[in-house]
């Protein structure tokens, strides 16, 4: 039986049978396997799909006329830091306008596990306004909580590495003593027994930066015979990506496990060339037999803090520590001159992007907010001090890392990364509304258009890719590497996640000097077979749900 054949049996049964609770009626269907749209009506009854077809001769409560509309499953979003924002309003309206309907944490750092001691540090560095309790010891416990809260898109995690180095070892830098290191993959283990995705690195920041290699292949074996992945920020995209890659590929091949870059690039104009050397040893890996993928966002800026310029030693013990360190004169020199130093054996951030490519985002301080949209050399020039020496001075003074985006990659590496058959989005950004206190500081463009971006610019005006391929890659793609059966695909009896969405108006409005702005073109989201979108505006539905991984061992 053909496709086509299979398609119009499955939609003379539903057409037969009961009505549907929603119809989309006449769109261009992409099923997220990277297959050619097709105009079709899609059914959904409860939370699934129930037919793709001809559903004329069918009833339904609610009708969706999609004329010229593209029809495809959710997006999912790989990295995302929206977790806490959601907590504090879980509409999460800049990705929802964008068509996200899953939300993936985890890079390096996790809702949970937590020792009283963690908890207690999280409820004091909670922000005065937005204070919210910690009923959770688990990351899968943080997770079922907010589901239960509500949250408009369905959400997953991985376990953090650095929140189980710190569970076990503090911030201290050191490796974890035979014990120690037991405990930290039984950690694991539970987290991946309570729906984990795997084990989610951040090999630049401290205290992430001070796990060695042997320590993360222990832990990706942990999650190995769970169906996990290892997913890692690399201890290098820039001077040292080659090692990062190569470091990445080592314990994939160790630990017997799956393994993803998270937001793939090469950081530094000197770097660039890099890429086709990058691409090339991952085809390798994958020749081997090994199950290497990437993700990315769809700018050529990428946004972090100040963390990010500094070395890792100077912020050994946590924050606090940090800020106290950068006080004192004999440890600024040092630090300084580290900065500057382009032999460091660390990745610092700053010095790819250049004072002048450091853009400072936002602050918690309302006396330094007038810095907000200027880069580093501006402010420097304003304060009479070095690049270096205004970094530091703008931690202590901010009492945190500040939020900095730096622009570091090609255009045309993006273009070419892009088309890479395995290569998936992730936002690294929060999901906020564009309202409230989130405008009183800057952030990143890609909060608001990242995968509006790709269907836009990329896919209609560019033509960098087909639109099948764009949505298999936002979709099926990832959902498939995940272990996610029923999601990423639109087939009878897979979750009824559905965006809706105008192909020749979608696009993103955002800037960095303007980057409070929702993408446009998305008319209507499903989660779960509930509108949670309708017509460009939120309703208010939170249907959203904690989305375990293939791991999953219930209770009993």
């Amino acid at each position: 039986m053909t496709r086509r054949q299979l398609i119009g049996l499955l939609a003379a049964r539903a057409a037969a049978a009961d009505s549907f609770d929603t119809v989309i009626r006449g769109g261009v269907v992409y099923d997220g396997t990277g297959a050619p749209g097709v105009q079709a009506d899609l059914g959904i009854r409860g939370d699934r799909i129930a037919a793709v077809g001809d559903l004329r001769a069918a009833g339904a409560r609610t009708v969706i006329e999609a004329e010229g509309l593209a029809v495809a499953p959710g997006f999912i979003n790989m990295l995302s830091w929206a977790a806490e924002w959601l907590i504090r309003d879980g509409r999460g309206l800049s990705d929802l306008k964008q068509g996200v309907t899953l939300e993936i944490f985890g890079e390096g750092s996790s809702l949970g596990p937590l020792t009283p001691a963690m908890r207690k540090d999280r409820l004091r560095t909670q922000p005065r306004k937005h204070r919210y309790p910690i009923p959770w010891v688990t990351n899968a416990g943080a997770l079922g909580w907010m589901a239960q809260r509500g949250v408009s898109m369905n959400i997953a995690s991985f376990v953090g590495a650095s929140t189980v180095r710190i569970h076990e070892l503090g911030y201290e830098d050191r490796a974890p003593n035979k014990a120690e290191l037991a405990r930290m993959q039984e950690l694991v283990r539970r987290e991946m027994r309570l729906g984990g995705m795997g084990v989610g690195a951040a090999l630049i920041y401290a205290p992430g930066a001070y796990a060695k290699t042997a320590e993360l292949v222990a832990l990706a074996k942990a999650a190995a015979p769970f169906g996990g992945i290892y997913i890692s920020h690399m201890r290098s995209e820039g001077d040292r990506i080659e090692e990062g890659l190569d470091e990445l590929i080592h314990i994939a091949r160790e630990a017997k496990i799956a393994a993803e870059i998270y937001h793939l690039k090469v950081a530094g104009r000197e770097n660039w060339p890099k890429l086709a050397t990058v691409i090339e040893r991952i085809e390798q890996a994958r020749a081997e037999g090994l199950k290497i993928w990437a993700d990315m966002y769809t700018y050529t800026a990428g946004a972090t803090g100040f963390d990010a310029a500094m070395p890792p030693w100077v912020q050994e013990g946590g924050f606090e520590a940090w800020r106290k360190r950068l006080r004192d004169p004999e440890i600024r020199r040092r630090v300084a001159a580290e900065m500057r130093d382009p032999a460091a054996r660390w990745e610092n951030l700053m010095r790819a992007a250049g004072a002048e490519g450091t853009l400072l985002l936002g602050f918690a301080n309302p006396a330094l907010r007038e810095y907000t949209g200027k880069t580093l050399a501006e402010v420097a020039a304003l304060r009479n001090a070095s690049p270096e020496d205004t970094a530091m001075d703008l931690v202590v003074e901010d009492g945190s890392r500040v939020s900095v985006a730096y622009f570091l990659m090609s255009e045309d590496n993006v273009r070419r990364q892009l088309k890479l058959p395995w290569m998936a989005f992730g936002s690294d950004a929060r999901a906020i509304a564009a309202e409230g206190d989130s405008l009183e500081a800057s952030t990143h463009p890609r909060t608001y258009g990242n995968f509006a971006r790709l269907l836009g610019k990329y896919v209609r005006d560019e033509k960098v890719l087909p639109m099948e391929a764009a949505i298999h890659q936002l979709t099926g793609l990832p959902a498939g590497r995940l272990g996610l059966a029923k999601r990423g695909l639109l087939q009878p009896g897979c979750y009824a996640d559905v965006a809706v969405f105008d192909p020749r108006t979608i696009r993103d409005t955002a800037t960095f000097a303007r980057p409070h702005s929702y993408a446009e073109g998305m008319r209507h989201v499903f989660v779960n077979g509930r509108h949670a979108l309708k017509e460009g505006e939120s309703t208010g539905v939170l249907a959203g749900r904690f989305v375990r991984g293939p791991g999953y061992r219930p209770a009993g």
